[in-house]
C-alpha cells in the first residue's frame, strides 16, 4: 500500500505543473527558452555583424568555456529538455492554445531527432555523407548557424502564440482551465 502511495504523490506533483504550479512551470520552462534563443541570437550577431569566422562565433557561453559549442551532447540535452518541456506542459493547455502548443511540439520532435542523429555520429564516428563532421539531415541544405537559427524560430512562435493564447483565452477555452494562468481578459477598443 505505501508502494501505492508514494506512487499516486508522483502522479500528484507532476498534475500539478498542469494546474496549481503552471504559470510558475510555463516562466521558468521560457527562461530556459530565451536563454537558449540569446546564445543563437549573439553568434549569428558575432558572425554577420561583427564578422567573426563561424568557427569563432560560440554565441555568449560560447566565448568563456569554447567547450560548449563543441559539445554535440549538451545541444541534445538542451533538445530533450526542450522536448520534455513541451510535452509536461502541454496538458495544461486547452483549445487554441493547446493547438498552437501541439504544432511547436510536433516541429521540436524533429529538432530532437535532427540532434539525436548529430550525437550517434559523434558516439559512432561515422557521418552522414560521409562528411567529415557530423551532419544532421537538414544541414544537407542548410548551413548549421542558420539551420538552428530556424529550428529555433518555428519552434519558439507557435510556443509563445499558445503561451499568448492560454493567458488571453477564449471564454470556452478559459472555462476549461485547470490552472491559474489565464490573465484578466482584455477590455478596450476592438
Amino acid at each position: 500500500m505505501a508502494h501505492v502511495r508514494t506512487r499516486t504523490g508522483g502522479l500528484a506533483r507532476f498534475a500539478a505543473l498542469n494546474t496549481r504550479w503552471h504559470r510558475t512551470a510555463l516562466i521558468a520552462f521560457l527562461v530556459i527558452v530565451l536563454g537558449h534563443w540569446a546564445e543563437h541570437v549573439a553568434q549569428a550577431f558575432q558572425i554577420y555583424a561583427l564578422g567573426w569566422p563561424v568557427h569563432e562565433a560560440r554565441g555568449l557561453l560560447g566565448v568563456a568555456f569554447p567547450w560548449l559549442v563543441h559539445s554535440e551532447a549538451l545541444h541534445y540535452g538542451y533538445a530533450l529538455v526542450m522536448l520534455i518541456g513541451l510535452i509536461v506542459l502541454r496538458p495544461g493547455f486547452t483549445g487554441s492554445g493547446r493547438s498552437w502548443w501541439t504544432i511547436s511540439l510536433g516541429v521540436q520532435v524533429w529538432h530532437h531527432f535532427e540532434h539525436l542523429l548529430l550525437l550517434l555520429q559523434v558516439v559512432t564516428g561515422v557521418h552522414l555523407s560521409g562528411r567529415s563532421a557530423p551532419t544532421s539531415i537538414a544541414q544537407l541544405v542548410v548551413p548549421r548557424v542558420e539551420l538552428h537559427l530556424f529550428y529555433n524560430a518555428i519552434v519558439f512562435l507557435p510556443m509563445v502564440v499558445g503561451m499568448m493564447l492560454h493567458m488571453f483565452p477564449s471564454p470556452v477555452d478559459r472555462a476549461a482551465m485547470r490552472c491559474g494562468c489565464a490573465l484578466p481578459a482584455w477590455r478596450g477598443i476592438v
